[in-house]
């Protein structure tokens, strides 16, 4: 019995550490040492694995207290919530009222995973204006049952259910992911798991630079290709068949857009595809 005690025991000291954690700032480092050994000194009967495991958890702490350079990320995720919380929940409380009863955005926005170009930093989104996607590249693929089904039930959900008025998909400098793209070799031999079989999404677009833009240095190749994989995506868009109903029927509009952050510019354009009402939309 004496094993399943140990463990149960440590079992309770992790979630009463994690529960601290998630309280965002209510202990000080100090405190939280404090408590432990606290715990270490009253539990003289715990096992010696859970004991261990405290002494851990706290020489660590302790250490991290210490070196104030070293990068804290609990820390970072605290302060940053409390600031939120004071300078953006607590002044506005109608609006978080607002958003606890439902949300009604105007914009479905697909992005690049990027930490450098956050859609609602660039663009001053506020909680509830905009239903985001982001992955590599903000790409969207074609409509698929079986493959990327991610993307496609947030765009099923924010076409049908939140009734977006415009989807954009925001491409930008520097992109890493198109810089992929545009590396694939001829051959189509892969380095990586996932990587390149995701970018290769937007490969037209990597054709057609290729093919219009041979005397341009790869760099900027790679600056128009980040613009025509944005057209790319917005032409899969269209496989969606509720996505090119709502495009017909003029509730839904589709954007493309390209942020500069070298430059600090951001264009925004529309594509005539010229479509024309199937059957069933009539």
């Amino acid at each position: 019995m004496a094993p399943k005690f140990t463990k149960c025991m440590l079992l309770c000291c992790s979630a009463k550490v994690s529960k601290e954690e998630d309280s965002m700032g209510s202990e000080s480092y100090e405190e939280a040492i404090a408590a432990l050994s606290k715990l270490l000194s009253e539990k003289a009967d715990l096992g010696s694995v859970a004991a261990a495991k405290i002494k851990q958890v706290t020489a660590e702490l302790e250490a991290a207290a210490a070196d104030p350079t070293k990068f804290n990320p609990v820390k970072r995720i605290e302060t940053g919530f409390l600031h939120f919380k004071k300078e953006k929940y607590e002044k506005n409380p109608d609006l978080y009222s607002a958003l606890a009863k439902g949300q009604s955005p105007k914009f479905l926005v697909f992005a690049c995973s990027d930490s450098r170009v956050c859609p609602s930093h660039i663009l001053d989104f506020q909680p509830g204006e905009a239903f985001m996607v982001r992955n590599i590249a903000n790409m969207v693929p074609s409509y698929d049952k079986k493959k990327h089904t991610g993307v496609g039930a947030a765009i099923e959900y924010a076409v049908l259910h939140l009734k977006v008025e415009n989807i954009v998909v925001i491409g930008h400098s520097c992109c890493g992911g198109i810089k992929g793209l545009m590396s694939i070799p001829d051959d189509g031999t892969t380095a990586t798991d996932f990587i390149e079989n995701w970018v290769s999404i937007c490969a037209p677009a990597k054709t057609k630079v290729k093919s219009e833009c041979t005397e341009l240095s790869f760099l900027e190749q790679c600056n128009n290709c980040e613009k025509e994989a944005v057209n790319v995506s917005l032409g899969n868009l269209l496989t969606y068949p509720f996505v090119r109903e709502a495009v017909v029927k003029k509730t839904v509009a589709l954007k493309g857009a390209h942020y500069d952050f070298v430059n600090g510019k951001f264009d925004l354009w529309n594509l005539d595809f010229q479509i024309s009402p199937s059957l069933a939309a009539v």
